[in-house]
């Protein structure tokens, strides 16, 4: 093979390289596009523990129905909730997992940097906090 082809090859593995790069940025930046609104990650942290019905979500988020619902469709047609209808009540839990971790990797960060008297002691552990693992089913010996 040749110099000329070689180079051309290399060039043409940075293209495909930069490509690949280009898509996942273009993931990236509509994460933090979508997460740029406070009101998106307290409706997360609000949705980590589990499922819940929108009046619970705007109670707990504080905010009118009206914003939360346009917030929680917003989060819905982009992928990171999903939706159910039961009878006359909706509910929204999490569907893309891979943005919790990236919002309390960039929440806890930020919480550290802040005075250390700003928050009460545990809250940053306690931000957007995983519901805890469902114990193993136990096996039930037969008689035998």
């Amino acid at each position: 093979m040749g110099k000329h082809y070689m180079r051309i090859h290399a060039y043409t593995n940075i293209l495909d390289a930069m490509e690949e790069l280009d898509r996942v940025f273009e993931k990236v930046s509509g994460y933090f596009s979508l997460l740029a609104e406070p009101t998106r990650l307290k409706i997360l942290h609000a949705l980590c523990d589990g499922e819940k019905p929108v009046s619970t979500v705007v109670e707990t988020v504080g905010s009118s129905q009206t914003n939360v619902s346009r917030h929680l469709n917003a989060m819905y047609r982009s992928g990171v909730l999903s939706r159910r209808k039961e009878a006359n009540l909706v509910f929204y839990a999490i569907a893309d997992e891979s943005v919790i971790e990236l919002c309390r990797t960039v929440c806890v960060q930020v919480a550290s940097r802040l005075e250390d008297n700003a928050l009460p002691s545990g809250v940053v552990d306690r931000f957007m906090a995983q519901p805890a693992p469902e114990a193993p089913a136990r096996r039930r010996r037969t008689a035998g």
